[in-house]
């Protein structure tokens, strides 16, 4: 078992702008006075050079194009809808957003086959959409695929007896807890676990300030420090700069990278840095105009391929 892969999938957007569908509980997303057409533009400027700098470092990536014709705002962050696991699963994700919804795509799966991995079994979760329940992938999931244990902050896009299911299923141990942000005031959930913490092999980023339950809180510490990881602890400003929203990659010659925004990089202290760079170097990249209208950042864009190869 892998924590880190050398292969990630990515969507080219063709129609990114604010999702509207999404704002109303992803309190990342801001508006920006640019027309959708010029939003698109800028993103996938942002998505070319990030894609070349994974390639410079020798991650292989998988671009694919969105579709123009679905309308689909959010494709950029195709890991809220499938993951790929090492016994040749694919899961497929219920999404909260109905335009979301739209960009699960058999092409892009059968995008993968045609690459050389192997795909045995597809796990679907979709219909839970029909009830109302939700759990975005590796958004609402983060995967200690060594340690078999999952992650998981509660919230209107991240239903506790879905994932409970999907450990059962995935033999996973289940860490639930509920993490909140200040909003106008009040502490409300934040959208995706994903975005206040990262999981690497040897080191876990965390927002610990999010998880108001001190039972909650020790509980994560508890299993991050029994598998050994060093906690890189965050601030919630930092957060907001998408300093959570971190992924930990490996290069075709197996060296790993922690990736991250521009943004997420420039919030962090030179203290907090020299603790990353002693388990691996740092590749950043600038996402403005994804974050901003998009809410999500670096960790958001890459779908991890860890599929066994033919």
């Amino acid at each position: 078992m892998k924590q880190t892969t050398n292969t990630i999938l990515m969507i080219r957007p063709v129609n990114f702008r604010m999702n509207e569908q999404t704002a109303i509980n992803n309190y990342f997303q801001e508006d920006i006075d640019l027309k959708n057409a010029e939003i698109n533009a800028k993103a996938q400027e942002e998505f070319d050079a990030f894609v070349e700098k994974l390639r410079a470092v020798g991650v292989n990536v998988i671009v694919e194009n969105d579709d123009v014709t679905l309308d689909t705002p959010d494709s950029i962050f195709p890991n809220n809808w499938v993951s790929f696991h090492e016994n040749g699963d694919v899961a497929l994700y219920p999404m909260f957003a109905e335009n979301r919804r739209r960009e699960r795509r058999e092409e892009v799966i059968n995008r993968l086959e045609k690459e050389g991995f192997t795909i045995n079994n597809i796990v679907d979760y979709t219909s839970a959409e029909d009830e109302g329940v939700f759990l975005e992938g590796t958004g609402s999931l983060l995967l200690d695929r060594v340690n078999r244990k999952a992650y998981c902050a509660l919230s209107p896009r991240a239903d506790e007896s879905l994932f409970i299911e999907f450990c059962e299923d995935f033999e996973f141990t289940p860490v639930v807890f509920t993490a909140n942000q200040t909003v106008e005031g009040k502490r409300l959930p934040i959208y995706h676990t994903n975005v206040m913490m990262c999981l690497a092999e040897t080191f876990a980023v965390i927002c610990l300030d999010t998880i108001d339950d001190k039972k909650e809180r020790k509980n994560v510490v508890k299993h991050l420090e029994q598998d050994g990881k060093q906690i890189i602890k965050i601030t919630e400003a930092q957060m907001h700069q998408f300093a959570g929203n971190m992924l930990q990659v490996r290069s075709e010659d197996d060296k790993l990278y922690l990736v991250m925004s521009q943004s997420a990089h420039d919030s962090l202290t030179t203290e907090q840095i020299k603790k990353i760079e002693a388990h691996c170097p740092i590749v950043s990249s600038s996402l403005e105009t994804i974050e901003t209208c998009g809410g999500g950042s670096a960790r958001c864009m890459m779908a991890e391929v860890f599929l066994p190869k033919v």
